[in-house]
């Protein structure tokens, strides 16, 4: 447990700094969920509440747009104020379940830029009101491009994210698998080197962006969005190890001086998780597995009552199915999917009772 705590709610600049620090000295990583709506938003703070965990909610730019709505016009308007409103929403919501909430954005590519931009203007005139940003931090994916330009638009955009007290994260090395249409396609069996990050590549991003502001590495060591078959997916976490020494040694800092995320993480094994967090991994994405979580109880509620999803009056004996076909009734059943998917991520990932939130 960190000896200092923090008031529930959403944490930002130095209290956001103070939350990856305490799970990286407590051995832990927090769950990072995606959310595409008040269901799903609402499910994963239940969760941490349940686990006295603190917890990470990000979205992703089509994640975004739906939070505003798949009829809005505007598809570019409905990323932008989509992510303004789930963050709103947690703003008013987070400090009554108990815990620490950090909102954060996913991969973001280079056609995607202008979005983190459109996101920061907001998060600029949120600031002015209020002391504090919307978002804790953005996620800049430039993975998929030569790392001068990937490093130096990810320096030019923490530049002005640090002035508002956010954080940035990062990618070097790819993570496979295809993710809201970001990536590419995971060719199983294939010797793929750029699935593993260079440590090299890592203490340049270290160089140039510790001097200007607090920054996450989501390095990859063989991980891949969405679930594959077993014995598919090759995790080496040791390259994780390689690069948190390589940084250390060459500026003498302390130990897992790096900042890491586990991208790709559904369906990995827990042993793998286990050593990955030692190696100073803080964050752990979820979005595949708390997808099927919904889902599943969701099917297994329509299966049971077919006549519900057919008739509002049954037709043969005129029985009313109101209380079936109630969107509440299996919305619920999947928000309990989410949360019961989440305990045991937060057992996984040691977060369990390990919040340093207190009122």
């Amino acid at each position: 447990m960190s000896e200092r705590t923090l008031k529930p709610g959403v944490v930002t600049g130095a209290d956001y700094q103070v939350l990856v620090d305490a799970a990286k000295a407590g051995g832990y990583a927090l769950p990072a969920v995606n959310v595409v709506g008040t269901n799903s938003l609402n499910a994963v703070m239940e969760a941490a509440a349940k686990a006295k965990s603190d917890i990470i909610i990000q979205l992703s730019n089509s994640g975004a747009a739906f939070y505003a709505g798949a009829g809005m016009a505007d598809g570019f308007k409905a990323k932008v104020m989509g992510a303004v409103a789930a963050a709103r929403h947690a703003h008013l919501l987070a400090e009554y379940y108990g815990v620490c909430v950090v909102m954060h954005t996913d991969h973001a590519n280079r056609e995607l830029i202008p979005w983190v931009e459109a996101m920061l203007d907001e998060g600029e005139k949120y600031y002015e009101q209020t002391g504090k940003p919307l978002y804790s931090s953005h996620m800049l994916d430039l993975s998929a491009d030569p790392i001068d330009f990937n490093l130096s638009e990810c320096a030019r955009l923490l530049e002005r994210m640090a002035k508002i007290d956010m954080s940035i994260e990062i990618e070097l090395g790819v993570t496979g698998g295809e993710e809201d249409g970001i990536g590419s396609e995971f060719e199983e069996h294939a010797d793929n080197s750029r699935l593993y990050t260079q440590p090299q590549d890592v203490l340049q991003a270290y160089d140039l962006l510790n001097p200007i502001g607090h920054f996450s590495v989501a390095a990859s060591f063989g991980n891949v969005h969405g679930v594959y078959k077993p014995g598919n997916v090759k995790l080496r976490p040791e390259i994780l190890k390689n690069s948190q020494d390589l940084v250390q040694r060459t500026h003498g800092t302390g130990h897992n001086p790096l900042h890491l995320v586990f991208h790709g993480g559904s369906g990995s094994e827990k042993a793998k998780i286990t050593e990955a967090v030692g190696y100073g991994v803080f964050k752990m994405n979820i979005d595949t597995d708390t997808q099927f979580a919904f889902s599943k109880p969701v099917g297994e509620f329509v299966e049971a009552n077919p006549k519900a999803f057919k008739y509002q009056v049954d037709p043969e004996d005129g029985t009313p199915y109101k209380k079936f076909y109630d969107p509440r009734k299996y919305l619920r059943l999947g928000e309990q999917g989410i949360v019961s998917r989440l305990l045991e991520a937060c057992d996984d990932l040691g977060s369990k009772g390990q919040s340093i939130a207190r009122s």
